[in-house]
């Protein structure tokens, strides 16, 4: 059985719950409270995900640890062999037991085409900059997106090459 599963609109319900929970407690300490407040809203809304879903082409999974959703992730397709991964979010109490690794190398078998894989990473952010690491992303340049309301991601564009 696939640890992760294609999400559809029902889910979003469940994806937002899993955000709110994975972002409050790993976020306060590189953001701040109205940044996770207000990204929260932008990108996690029953209609921002709808939207995601139904408009913009995002494909969201839902990962599952003993029938009990623990994470979830959002990949694009940007070109034919690229794509972008927007999300990839896990409960910390699922961390660090090769759940990630797992995922990841699932996430190739659904996209066998996958030559590249690029994602946004906050630069503060070193436990995930380090697991990207891990499964071989490098540092492809620096980017800063102002997301609205003063706010700006202050990010590591990363990627990944098939080898």
């Amino acid at each position: 059985m696939s640890i992760i599963q294609r999400a559809s609109a029902a889910d979003i319900p469940t994806i937002r719950e899993l955000a709110h929970c994975i972002w409050w407690a790993h976020y306060p300490e590189i953001i701040s409270t109205e940044q996770i407040e207000y990204m929260l809203g932008l990108m996690y809304s029953e209609e921002a995900l709808t939207r995601q879903l139904q408009q913009e082409g995002h494909q969201i999974w839902l990962v599952n640890a003993e029938s009990i959703p623990v994470g979830f992730l959002s990949v694009s397709e940007t070109a034919e062999g690229q794509y972008f991964l927007h999300k990839f979010y896990l409960e910390a109490s699922t961390q660090g037991k090769g759940l990630g690794t797992a995922i990841f190398n699932e996430l190739q078998t659904q996209y066998p085409d996958m030559r590249t894989l690029r994602l946004n990473v906050n630069r503060q952010n070193f436990k995930s900059i380090n697991f990207y690491f891990k499964l071989g992303f490098c540092i492809e340049k620096c980017v800063d997106i102002p997301i609205g309301q003063g706010f700006v991601m202050d990010d590591f564009q990363m990627l990944w090459h098939k080898k």
